[in-house]
């Protein structure tokens, strides 16, 4: 692949001056609205074409997209939940576009399709979002998302008839839907309508709506007008008698209100005020409220509290242990908890007075939880997956402490010869650092390798089945996911170590990884190639900006890339929490160290760039990319590629088609293992 002449980018004379530094910003102009703004619109057309050229020479183009689309033809399951007597969960049989909402009247019922997306549009650009049953499962509210987008619009559709209701609710994003326990309504969260010129999100605030009524009608149940950038989520308990809010800045910490909705005024009583820790509602028996908290607890434990008591402060259950407790559920008379141990998953077992009871059995090593169920029903369900074992609903029966396989799909891949191996290595302080490797079982030596990482928002990378991973490895790749600083692997203080002036130890983690992978001779020379998306992305970014010579292949997807303005776009301002705040001098001098858009400098040898977003990302909005790729190419014009790939009517990710997101693989595995030097042959 030759190194293409990349359309010509217009640049401004715009230099902001922020605490004594003048910081240029000579794409600013990319930051206007494809849909409204003709010459960012022919900027995307002239990229892409660009790019598309580019791309349409690598041998291993169709190779990859035609092994993605075997790979990703199997079932796909949601875990079940139950609602008087019947059954809700979602399938993809394979290669639709949209997984399909499905009922079934009893456990072993006959499935018939309540909502099908895929006939909404032509190419499956909307999508079923967040949807809830009502108590008795007469009534389902779902979220329709539209291009990826992270609005939505809700509506009611009956079960037994599958009559849509005249209901439609605008402006909800970020929500959850709850519903009233007589099923005459449910609450959800929106924002104010927004008006022109708006840029970022502010107003987040619960309200119920009352069937059969007007948007306008709905009653404000809860805001906080005074924190305008917090974000509000609702759930009610299972005898309806109470409501449960949890309000964030956007970090791993909330508040907790508690509304009596037996009371016709809903008064909110507060339980937690403040934002130093978490406090997850989890469950409700009789008047005992469960809580997940990391109130003086880094690695969280478990709490209760006395609903009937309005006095009443949480106390302690279930204390912290040395594994990281992810989540917990009231089932059948026990609570579960989801552990996460080396970053691999152990099901505890608890009664509900806080002593041990013992371990779920799991099919082998890999990633577990997800549960649905009643506190006081002994049927359950959850989630099994690793990075080779596909996807599978399991059924738990509490009393016998057992599980069967409820839904399994049959996939197009030889499992039995994928090895999964652990690795710890030291990063540049010193601090052990857990890796994943996975390859097939003949592959022993040096290998092109796809290093993956995050690191951020206290999100864990854990084990799971991933079809397009597949696809390298069957290759003769190697996969390294490297648990870095900045997730949640071991917990609050895992998360911290990397997050604020702190984030420069996410990217000496990842370095390290990639030093580690060059030193045990795992990776080819210059075999190297490096993945992330969203906050992945910037992690990318950053780091081919700090060691370009480490790797041959670099794929920053969806990434946030100028850490000085993104407060100032949709919900940007939801990070400062994670990053800082740009307009405070230290968070600033932390930012511009490592923004990957403003340390783009001449002069470095850069690795092959291939960066992803799409035009209707309100998450982390396309201009991230566009002004970072802008950089790329005027600053390293004639040594490797640097290129852009802009998805059409699509978002962040959620909601995807699948067959967009097989032409999008397909073209970031084989762009890499051009690169790196992975052979590319088509199956036999």
């Amino acid at each position: 692949m030759h190194v293409p002449v990349y359309p010509a980018t217009r640049r401004v004379d715009v230099v902001d001056t922020m605490f004594g530094h003048r910081v240029a910003d000579p794409y600013r102009w990319l930051e206007a609205d494809a849909r409204s703004d003709r010459e960012v619109a022919a900027w995307i057309v002239e990229q892409n074409a660009a790019t598309q050229t580019c791309l349409a020479n690598l041998p291993g183009r169709e190779v990859f997209r035609a092994r993605l689309k075997a790979l990703q033809d199997h079932e796909k399951f949601t875990v079940p939940r139950e609602r008087g007597g019947r059954y809700f969960y979602t399938r993809n049989p394979g290669l639709e576009n949209q997984a399909a909402l499905l009922v079934r009247d009893g456990v072993d019922g006959r499935d018939q399709v309540l909502i099908d997306p895929n006939a909404w549009s032509e190419h499956g650009t909307l999508a079923l979002a967040e949807w809830a049953p009502s108590d008795d499962g007469a009534l389902l509210a779902y979220a329709v998302q539209q291009d990826g987008a992270d609005w939505r619009t809700i509506r009611v559709i009956d079960v037994a008839s599958g009559d849509v209701l005249g209901d439609e609710l605008a402006w909800a994003r970020f929500t959850t839907i709850a519903w009233a326990a007589d099923g005459a309504g449910f609450f959800y969260t929106r924002y104010p309508e927004p008006t022109a010129g708006d840029a970022a999100l502010a107003g987040h605030a619960v309200y119920f709506h009352r069937l059969g009524t007007p948007q306008e009608s709905d009653r404000l149940l809860y805001a906080t007008p005074d924190r305008p950038e917090l974000l509000h989520f609702i759930e009610v308990t299972r005898d309806g008698r109470y409501a449960l809010i949890t309000s964030t800045p956007g970090v791993q910490a909330n508040s907790l209100v508690v509304i009596d909705l037996a009371d016709e005024r809903w008064p909110a009583r507060t339980v937690v005020d403040h934002f130093d820790a978490e406090w997850s509602p989890l469950d409700v028996a009789g008047d005992t409220l469960y809580l997940l908290t990391s109130d003086g607890a880094e690695r969280r434990r478990i709490a209760t509290l006395d609903l009937a008591d309005p006095e009443a402060a949480p106390r302690p259950l279930v204390p912290e242990d040395s594994a990281v407790l992810g989540d917990a559920r009231l089932v059948g008379g026990r609570l579960v908890g989801t552990y996460l141990a080396d970053v691999k998953t152990e099901l505890r077992r608890f009664t509900l007075d806080g002593r041990p009871d013992g371990v779920v059995p799991l099919p082998g090593i890999g990633s577990a939880g997800g549960f649905q169920g009643h506190p006081d029903v002994n049927e359950a369900f959850f989630v099994f997956t690793s990075f080779n074992a596909p996807t599978t609903i399991l059924r738990y029966d509490v009393a016998a402490n057992t599980a069967a396989v409820w839904a399994a799909p049959t996939v197009d891949a030889d499992l039995a010869h994928i090895a999964v191996e652990q690795r710890f290595y030291a990063s540049k302080d010193g601090t052990r650092v857990p890796m994943f490797l996975i390859r097939r079982s003949d592959v022993t030596g040096p290998a092109p390798t796809l290093l993956h990482g995050y690191g951020a928002f206290g999100i864990s990378m854990v084990s799971f089945y991933e079809p397009t991973l597949l696809a390298w490895i069957e290759q003769g790749g190697v996969v390294a996911i490297a648990n870095i600083r900045g997730g949640g692997e071991y917990g609050k203080a895992w998360h911290a170590a990397a997050r604020g002036d702190n984030k420069q130890a996410t990217f000496d983690d990842f370095i390290a990884a990639a030093e580690y992978l060059h030193a045990e001779r795992i990776v080819t020379p210059d075999g190297l190639a490096i993945h992330g998306e969203s906050g992945g992305g910037l992690l990318v970014g950053a780091v081919v900006n700090q060691r370009p010579e480490l790797f041959a292949a670099a794929l920053p997807g969806v990434g946030v890339m100028d850490m000085l303005r993104f407060a100032r776009f949709t919900g940007g301002r939801l990070w400062m929490g994670e990053f800082g705040d740009p307009a405070v001098e230290a968070p600033f001098r932390t930012l511009l160290a490592y923004s990957p858009y403003h340390n783009v400098a001449a002069g470095k040898r850069y690795p092959a760039i291939l960066a992803t977003t799409a035009d209707t990302d309100d998450r982390v909005v396309p201009a991230h990319t566009f002004k970072y790729i802008a950089a790329l190419q005027e600053a390293d014009p004639a040594t490797r590629p640097h290129l852009v790939r802009i998805d059409i009517q699509a978002g962040h990710g959620a909601g995807k088609p699948t067959a967009k997101a097989i032409e999008e693989m397909a073209d970031k595995w084989a762009f890499a293992a051009h690169w790196t030097g992975l052979k590319v042959e088509a199956r036999q």
